[in-house]
């Protein structure tokens, strides 16, 4: 499931379980795995989360929803049984990443305990343990499936096997080379941001203005100005090497740092709460102006330089990436790599627009003129060429072309069956009950329905 939503059935989860408590709701045990109950609440609950998230739900949500509860919970009980460890540090900075987002959708963190009608400790407490409970999960069907392998013949034989339908559409993909150059800031425009936040600091000081009011007027870290400039707890490792040299030093709340320079701009700093090896801060972050001029200029050196690559031959793109000032490609002969794969090969739609927009009609080798972009990781305007490395056309997957996605496909088949396999034996072995009215379904694992199980009575929820 993506992040987003996870995010979505999280803010969802919360409210619904306020507005059970708030309701006063009478339990209903709908059914019971092990000795652990599934309440009926539980499943209203998470039927009202997937219609809130316009989900496709298959079958009758009132069989499949219980069923996918009493899943998660075959699988803690395993964690249990394996001495399943979690690491509290990971599970602490998700949460932390997740109330950071809900108060940035919401506004504030009053507006967020007012939308949830829970308080932030309440709020962090219930999220703590729907974190941990799916690293638990997930460490378990780890563990299980660890050991699956796939040979050359396996694959060739699982593709073989694959009805026509069922084989993938490979879009078209694309490798890029990339060189990019920053255009040259006048000094008096970084002098002229400098004495502005210099003044924003003295007033925040003096007590005559918020940073959290002038990090919303003026910041331009649009990530966090909404905020009033606050970053949420954070690592050493998350910031910025020079943002958290400064921000860890600092001990009074009530001052602002000095300006720090780093890879976006010119900042400065209110410390908000350190917490052992994590800390909260508010950011006002202020970006030195690129003139029409400065570009102007950059565009011209690219120009000069792709004449003597392409049409003097006096050098490769390959040597030319090495005065590249985009340091996450100037060492990789300019080679782009896809964040979500880990691959250089691009979707179209994965690629920044600028980029995408000017390969499009480009045969494979040719070099771009250049063209001004907004860098995606600095928000800033740069100046680039690109080349065209390889551009594979959309089509049906082939095992010559394609043996990597063929292979991931057919080790995640092996995966499936595993857990399949596992679940229907942890079924098996353990004591389930479902009640009247919650029996008639087909359920998508079998041995649910136990027959010659005894009813058992069950503890009233506390």
């Amino acid at each position: 499931m993506k992040l987003s939503r996870l995010i979505t059935s999280t803010l969802c989860a919360i409210a619904a379980l306020s507005l059970t408590a708030q309701n006063n709701v009478a339990e209903e045990v709908a059914w019971v795995v092990g000795d652990q109950p599934i309440w009926k609440s539980e499943i209203e609950e998470q039927y009202n989360n997937l219609q809130y998230e316009n989900a496709n739900i298959p079958g009758d949500p009132y069989c499949f929803i219980p069923e996918q509860i009493a899943i998660e919970k075959l699988y803690l009980h395993q964690a249990e049984i394996d001495t399943v460890e979690v690491s509290n540090a990971s599970v602490v900075a998700e949460v932390d990443a997740r109330m950071n987002f809900y108060v940035s959708q919401l506004g504030s963190k009053e507006k967020m305990e007012e939308y949830f009608r829970k308080s932030m400790p309440e709020m962090r407490e219930q999220m703590m343990d729907m974190v941990r409970n799916s690293y638990k999960v997930r460490e378990v069907q780890t563990n299980l499936t660890k050991d699956v392998t796939a040979t050359p013949s396996d694959v060739r034989k699982y593709f073989d096997g694959l009805p026509k339908d069922s084989v993938p559409f490979i879009p078209m993909n694309v490798e890029v080379q990339i060189i990019k150059f920053n255009p040259v800031i006048p000094r008096q425009e970084i002098e002229d941001v400098k004495a502005r936040l210099r003044d924003m600091a003295e007033k925040v000081n003096k007590g005559e203005s918020e940073f959290s009011t002038l990090a919303i007027l003026y910041s331009e870290d649009k990530n966090t100005s909404l905020r009033g400039g606050e970053t949420g707890f954070m690592g050493r490792a998350q910031l910025d090497p020079e943002y958290a040299a400064v921000a860890f030093n600092l001990n009074d709340p009530k001052k602002v740092s000095k300006i720090v320079q780093t890879q976006y701009g010119y900042e400065i700093i209110q410390l908000i709460e350190k917490r052992g090896d994590r800390i909260n801060t508010r950011r006002l972050l202020l970006k030195p102006k690129v003139s029409d001029n400065d570009l102007q200029t950059a565009i011209t050196r690219l120009d000069s330089l792709r004449t003597d690559m392409v049409v003097n031959k006096k050098f490769t793109f390959d040597q030319a990436t090495e005065i590249s000032q985009d340091k996450d490609t100037r060492n990789n002969r300019g080679i782009m790599v896809n964040s979500k794969t880990g691959t250089p090969m691009f979707e179209m739609a994965d690629l920044p627009q600028e980029i995408s927009k000017t390969i499009n009609g480009m045969e494979v080798g040719d070099v771009s003129k250049p063209f001004v972009m907004i860098d995606p990781k600095l928000n800033t305007e740069v100046v680039a060429i690109v080349r065209l490395k390889e551009r594979i056309e959309p089509h049906r997957a082939n095992i010559s072309d394609d043996y990597q996605t063929i292979k991931d496909m057919y080790e995640d088949h092996q995966r499936q069956e595993i857990l399949k396999k596992w679940l229907e034996k942890k079924i098996k072995e353990t004591y389930v009950r479902i009640e009247d009215g919650w029996r008639n379904c087909e359920f998508t694992h079998k041995g649910w329905i136990k027959e010659t199980a005894k009813a058992e009575p069950v503890a009233n929820a506390e």
